[in-house]
Formats: structure tokens, C-alpha cells, sequence
């Protein structure tokens, strides 16, 4: 159950970030958010453990702020997958990325904060 709760706070937050941030864009349906979602989540899944031991020398450099580099990277990753499997998503740029990937994060963290329970995290183990 919650593996379906974080997919539709995905979802949501996706949305949230084509709707607000300016040079990104999602034109399609709520059924393709679930799948714009599902794309984002395998990405960030398998592609950004990778990266972020790759980049953990620089960004304990910067103190962490360059994981926001790579969430932007996943954000344009997923942006280029969609495309790719027919899925109207597009963002246009690193700073729309950018921009992106912290309204994504912020609103990801508040909604799983708000919506699903410390017995449910503890379930997942």
C-alpha cells in the first residue's frame, strides 16, 4: 500500500512541478502522470545510488548542495526517457531542472511526512 501512496505523491509532485516551474511541461493525462511517476521512481531506483557514489567526493565539498545537481540530472533523465516511451513530459534546461527537482523534493518530503506513518515505514524493512 505504500509503495502506491509514494507513487501517487510522485505523481503529484511531478505535476506540481510542471504546473508551477516555468520550462517544465506535462500535457497528457492523470494515467500517464502514474506512469511519468513509475519512470521517475525506477530512475531515481537504480540511476542515482550510482551517481551519488560517484559524486560523493564533491559533494562533500559542497557541503551536499551538489545532490541537488543530480536530482536535477534525474528530473532531466526522466524527461528524456518519457519522451523516448511516448510520455508528453519536457523540461528545458538545467535551471528549470533545477528549479524542478527542489519542488519535486519539498513537496515529496511534506506529502510522505504528512501521509504515511512511522508503522508503515518500519512495514517496508
Amino acid at each position: 500500500m505504500t509503495l502506491l501512496l509514494r507513487l501517487a505523491i510522485n505523481a503529484a509532485a511531478l505535476w506540481c512541478a510542471a504546473r508551477f516551474i516555468e520550462g517544465i511541461s506535462y500535457t497528457g493525462s492523470w494515467q500517464g502522470l502514474f506512469v511519468l511517476a513509475l519512470v521517475f521512481g525506477i530512475i531515481n531506483t537504480f540511476i542515482r545510488p550510482v551517481l551519488r557514489f560517484f559524486a560523493f567526493p564533491i559533494t562533500f565539498l559542497t557541503l551536499g548542495l551538489f545532490t541537488l545537481v543530480i536530482n536535477a540530472a534525474m528530473l532531466l533523465l526522466t524527461a528524456r526517457v518519457a519522451e523516448s516511451v511516448g510520455i508528453s513530459f519536457a523540461v528545458r534546461g538545467f535551471i528549470p531542472a533545477l528549479l524542478g527537482a527542489i519542488c519535486v523534493s519539498l513537496f515529496s518530503t511534506v506529502m510522505s511526512a504528512i501521509l504515511i506513518r512511522d508503522s508503515d515505514k518500519s512495514d517496508d524493512k
